[in-house]
């Protein structure tokens, strides 16, 4: 059975296609209150669904705000989504969601679609890349923020901004100080351990790693000690586990001589991945080595060791996503805050390798 059509209603009100439209698609121009009521019983009957797309032209909103993730089961990208869900339900605003597995080319398909949606705002969260290999997805995903943002769309971009972009009274961007946070929570690492330290960091030309390991290794130096050795692999649990589980033989042999090793994992899901791999091969922490994560996803409220991290406010940080971008009804979008962070040393640092 074929869906009813704007003509076929607009016949049994009595009135045209472009009248029927008007007051089925939120138009402001909405003709008298008899027509008007005509048109919605001829709807009803028919058991007419309006298009959304035509309302969006209709109203110059589609209501819709579309959010770009890398993995919504990772729990740092969920708790982003659902301080961005909070603000868009205060703004009766309905969020649409994406996934891209973090790579530009994909965030790019992303934007082309929801601005084809007409949405009216979007939200892309996750790490920019500067790897040579994505530098034309890159591109293209600029030329699509761009476009959109041409057409009166708006864009916040957590972390750091898409390069080559533009429209910069469209283009916000929420700046989250990774670098600067990994230096503190090294410092305070090396004042307390003694013994080498080591990074597991995402892959290569990953942002938010590279700044993560920038910030913890200029911390490390400001300390007067050693650089950390640094090791890539995935930025996720699997990445941190199978880590952990080839380096537990050098950290248990470390800790036999008397100098164990302090582990600083860019993130909380690979830090716990790592942990897991490390405990695998019969190193426990933080009896024979030190763990430190970022970001202090909701999971560790139930994580033992309690492990060392810098909390970073998540669902803050997806509510001023919105904030910057979707006005409140009969207000204004505001500027974009500042967001802070704050070290919050636990359980796993505090055994292996104390002065």
């Amino acid at each position: 059975m074929s869906a009813t059509t704007l003509a076929e209603v607009a016949r049994k009100a009595g009135v045209s296609a472009a009248t029927a439209s008007r007051v089925l698609n939120g138009s402001a121009r909405i003709p008298g209150p008899e027509i008007a009521a005509n048109v919605r019983r001829a709807a009803l009957e028919l058991g007419y669904v309006p298009n959304a797309q035509a309302q969006g032209l209709a109203k110059s909103s589609s209501g819709v705000i579309g959010l770009i993730v890398h993995d919504i089961a990772d729990p740092y990208f969920a708790a982003i989504a659902h301080g961005v869900q909070e603000a868009a339900r205060e703004r009766n605003k309905l969020v649409m969601l994406a996934t891209t597995g973090g790579t530009p080319a994909e965030e790019a398909t992303a934007v082309s679609a929801f601005a084809a949606h007409r949405a009216d705002a979007i939200i892309l969260a996750g790490s920019r890349t500067t790897a040579a290999a994505d530098r034309e997805a890159n591109s293209t995903l600029a030329n699509e923020l761009d476009l959109y943002c041409r057409n009166d769309g708006q864009v916040a971009v957590i972390g750091r901004p898409v390069e080559g972009t533009g429209s910069p009274e469209h283009h916000h961007v929420i700046a989250i100080p990774n670098e600067d946070l990994a230096c503190q929570l090294a410092g305070a690492l090396a004042a307390n351990h003694r013994g080498p330290f080591l990074i597991v960091a995402g892959p290569e030309g990953l942002a938010t790693s590279d700044d993560r390991v920038r910030g913890f290794q200029h911390g490390l130096h400001a300390a007067g000690v050693p650089a950390a050795e640094v090791l890539h692999t995935g930025l996720d649990r699997a990445g941190g586990h199978a880590t952990g589980a080839e380096l537990a033989p050098r950290v248990a042999a470390a800790h036999r001589e008397g100098a164990p090793v302090c582990l600083f994992a860019v993130s909380d899901v690979m830090a716990i991945g790592l942990v897991a791999g490390l405990r695998e091969g019969g190193v426990q922490v933080p009896r024979d080595a030190a763990v430190a994560g970022f970001d202090d996803i909701e999971t560790l409220r139930d994580f033992h060791p309690g492990l060392t991290t810098v909390r970073l406010p998540l669902l803050h940080i997806g509510r001023i996503a919105v904030e910057s971008t979707v006005a409140l009804p009969g207000g204004a979008a505001g500027a974009e805050p500042t967001v802070t962070g704050e070290l919050v040393l636990r359980r796993s640092t505090t055994a292996a390798g104390q002065g």
